[in-house]
């Protein structure tokens, strides 16, 4: 569904959210909210296909989106994953370069964006420099976050990168997640059946416990040194 927006309060509110709008001139927030318009979509639903051209950028209010690779085996890995105040540097370079949507990206969670059509992107590039910068600390943000993913896989073994992914994706308060096996080799690029079978691993060392869909965290201090190794 997408609405037009024009409460002032839903206004003030999205400029506090977003840093580029807080430090836009009057003129460029008037005609920013004068040609987007807020969209909502359904958690699992598809934001882009790989091979797709874009006609908008979204930037993300609530909610999460994630951005991934399917390899030739099948295999999936995650880029990056996109939040509230974010939007997604892949759509950006691929309307400013006229190419095709590399990737894949979909709803993790339900979502509320703001969508900016292909010409104002590239008209905002040239004309307001707080949406010029705004688009490059993204460009600084996503590569820093692609170079570690390709840091990872290359150089450190899967069991410690998976005590990594678990004790970050965990509170130390909480010591527990909701995860499915295929969730999280898709995170680290890697098969479905490497992370049961090291799950597994660190559930004999009774460093968690596993069940359906879920872990928990039952050594901490363990999994760190696991981590660290």
């Amino acid at each position: 569904m997408i609405a037009l927006i024009s409460d002032p309060t839903t206004i003030s509110k999205l400029s506090r959210q977003f840093r580029f709008l807080r430090n836009a001139d009057a003129d460029f927030v008037r005609r920013f909210f004068n040609s987007t318009a807020k969209i909502t979509l359904k958690p699992s639903q598809p934001i882009c296909q790989q091979g797709m051209q874009c006609s908008h950028l979204a930037l993300v209010i609530e909610g999460m989106a994630r951005v991934y690779k399917i390899g030739e085996s099948g295999r999936e890995i995650t880029l990056y994953r996109i939040g509230p105040g974010e939007s997604c540097i892949l759509t950006a370079s691929c309307i400013m370069n006229g190419k095709p949507f590399p990737a894949f990206a979909v709803c993790e969670q339900a979502i509320e964006a703001l969508i900016v059509n292909t010409a104002d992107v590239m008209r905002w590039a040239d004309e307001a420099p707080a949406w010029r910068n705004y688009l490059f600390s993204l460009v600084n943000d996503r590569l820093s976050d692609v170079i570690s993913i390709v840091e990872e896989i290359a150089f450190r073994r899967v069991d410690r990168r998976l005590a990594t992914y678990l004790l970050q994706r965990t509170e130390a308060t909480e010591n527990r997640m909701q995860a499915t096996h295929q969730a999280i080799a898709s995170d680290l690029g890697t098969s479905r059946e490497v992370v049961s079978r090291i799950l597994k691993d660190f559930e004999q060392q009774k460093m968690i416990s596993v069940a359906r869909g879920k872990i928990r965290i039952l050594n901490r201090l363990q999994l760190m040194e696991k981590s660290a190794e």
